[in-house]
């Protein structure tokens, strides 16, 4: 069977870096994902991936990417449940990173960056998707 994702988007917020009991770095991000189409009005919307990173790619991620950082994120999908508070069975779907490349022109958090960020703020919307393709029917 196969069980492979590719994701490329932008970080909603900053990586939270924690680590297990036993040392293991751990850091769950979000990637805002640009669907290939418009909706009904005329608007391009996003799909929030939950991914989990480990390792030292959650400690690099967590070092050097921010929020509205450009990720590519190559990973497996897993599902999981567990009872909440109120005894309700909660599932949910992320992505176990297996790699992560960062796709931004300068790391976040670089004095570069930083004085870059100070003369010009990047909109808080998500990024507009790549120009529509053509589609071709597989033969």
């Amino acid at each position: 069977m196969i069980n492979q994702v590719t994701l490329v988007g932008r970080l909603t917020r900053d990586p939270d870096l924690r680590y297990t009991p036993d040392g293991k770095a751990v850091s769950n991000i979000t990637l805002a994902v640009n669907r290939h189409y418009k909706n009904a009005s005329g608007e391009i919307e996003a799909d929030f991936v939950h991914c989990i990173l480990w390792g030292k790619t959650a400690e690099n991620t967590s070092n050097y990417c921010k929020k509205g950082s450009v990720l590519g994120v190559t990973g497996r999908i897993q599902t999981r449940n567990y009872d909440n508070q109120e005894g309700k069975r909660v599932y949910v779907t992320e992505v176990v990173a297996e790699g992560v490349r960062f796709l931004s022109t300068k790391p976040a958090g670089t004095r570069e960056t930083q004085q870059a960020s100070q003369s010009y703020r990047q909109p808080e919307t998500v990024p507009p998707a790549p120009p529509q393709r053509e589609e071709l029917p597989f033969v």
